[in-house]
């Protein structure tokens, strides 16, 4: 049987945030400034935060030597990698500037590398970037350490070095060994490449090693995508992170150069999602959501069993809810009840550091509304149920009257099997748990607000 029918998954092809975060990304405005983050900082520093609240770091580095015509991440094409060396000056001046207003030695338990593909720095760069991390902050024992990974870009030396510098995760994008399809979006990486470094990935020791799959990208089929299904669960990765492609050409540049002619249809898009779920969930791996898949003994399948999944800008994690320090172009970061991005452009980026000024470009100051609905949409993103009551005391609010045209939206959810709403509160049925963010988005009063959601992907 079917993990979920096609019917379901077809009714369900509609656009929607990921929830990340709430309020998403989309609603930073440009009133929220360097000053406003400065007092979020300022504030840990001072608040009981800084002593209960862990810390994670992002750093983000945005080169690649080539263009993957499906990316709509936010990154620079260049082949000349002294631009490394000149970008960790930048990073290092950030850092300084972080620590001036939170101090030095705040203890982090999780850090993530992601670009762009971090990979595109040198051994000796990316030593002295953790360097500069390993002076201004406590790296926790035991804390998740991760970094993207072109496998393109490395080998079984360059993976030695990355577990000598404290990476203990790695995250190899492959989204799919089709030959055809790779040479349709202009990232040719043969399989064997990648089952070599698997291989010495886990010879050397990594805790964690994740893949990353695309569906939905010019020249796939079905059928095709099966075999990449197949060869995925050969290589039985300990996670896999599984996404659909959102053909936006209009905003993202780089995919004006994929044929609208040869991007499967909406069917071929259910059925492979559909084959997908079938086909991992098969060889023993746990729909953790949103996506995500992992063993049994990874750390994020127990925490989805333990109900200890939290969500943060990288996606679900383990690690509790903390404030995060996004760093490098682009980077967004939560602090306290703030959420901030940093400048977009490298040449914008480069002058606020130029200047002495954290680069944060906008953000969002979150109000007590919003404070509550995140609360009920991560609830539901993470432990797929809530209590009223524990909702209502953590917020001051009398759940059923404030939220009364949210419960009444979700009956038409409850006849299709996706929730189930008590007297006392909400659960994500199984069914539900594939369809989460659509049941999250009842709850999202911005985008109940404003029905434009093309700058979204599909939900499933």
């Amino acid at each position: 049987m079917s993990a979920v029918s096609t019917e379901l998954l077809s009714r369900f092809d509609v656009a929607g945030p990921r929830y990340t975060s709430y309020p998403t990304a989309d609603r930073f405005v440009e009133a929220f400034n360097t000053d406003d983050y400065i007092g979020a900082l300022q504030q840990r520093r001072t608040g009981a935060a800084a002593l209960s609240l862990p810390l994670s770091l992002y750093v983000h580095v945005p080169f690649c030597e080539s263009l993957c015509y499906y990316c709509a991440c936010n990154k620079i094409i260049t082949k000349h990698h002294e631009k490394g060396a000149d970008y960790l000056r930048y990073l290092g001046r950030e850092i300084d500037l972080h620590t001036a207003h939170i101090g030095t030695g705040q203890v982090v338990t999780q850090l993530h590398l992601g670009g762009g593909s971090p990979t595109f720095l040198s051994d000796a760069e990316l030593g002295e970037l953790m360097q500069m991390i390993r002076r201004s902050f406590t790296l926790a024992p035991g804390g998740e350490y991760s970094i993207e990974v072109d496998p393109r870009t490395v080998d079984a030396a360059r993976l030695e070095h990355l577990a000598r510098l404290g990476f203990n995760r790695l995250s190899f994008g492959v989204q799919d060994f089709d030959a055809a399809v790779q040479k349709a979006v202009h990232r040719i990486q043969p399989a064997r490449q990648v089952f070599d470094l698997v291989e010495a990935a886990r010879a050397r020791g990594f805790e964690s090693v994740n893949v990353d799959l695309i569906y939905g990208l010019p020249r796939q089929t079905p059928e095709s995508f099966d075999r990449t299904l197949a060869q995925v669960n050969e290589l039985r990765p300990d996670r896999i992170a599984l996404y659909a492609y959102a053909h936006l050409p209009q905003r993202f540049k780089p995919q004006r150069r994929i044929l609208d002619a040869e991007l499967p249809n909406a069917a071929g898009k259910v059925t492979m999602l559909s084959r997908s779920l079938d086909a991992f969930m098969a060889a023993g791996y746990v729909y953790v959501g949103m996506d995500h898949f992992a063993l049994p003994n990874d750390a994020l399948a127990v925490a989805k069993r333990q109900g200890r999944l939290h969500r943060n800008f990288q996606g679900y994690s383990t690690q509790p809810d903390c404030d995060l320090i996004g760093l490098g172009v682009s980077a967004i970061g939560r602090v306290g009840a703030t959420y901030s991005q940093n400048a977009k452009t490298l040449e914008e980026y480069c002058d606020h550091l130029d200047q002495g000024r954290l680069p944060v470009v906008r953000g969002l100051a979150l109000s007590r509304d919003d404070l509550v609905r995140r609360g009920v949409i991560m609830a539901l993103m993470c432990q797929g149920a809530l209590q009223f009551e524990s909702i209502e005391l953590a917020y001051l609010i009398d759940f059923r009257s404030y939220f009364a045209a949210e419960l009444g939206a979700l009956e038409a959810l409850q006849e299709q099997g996706l929730v189930v709403v008590t007297g006392t509160g909400i659960e994500v049925t199984a069914t539900g748990w594939f369809f989460v963010r659509a049941v999250a988005m009842v709850f999202d009063r911005y985008l109940q607000a404003d029905r434009n959601r093309t700058r979204f992907s599909k939900i499933i």
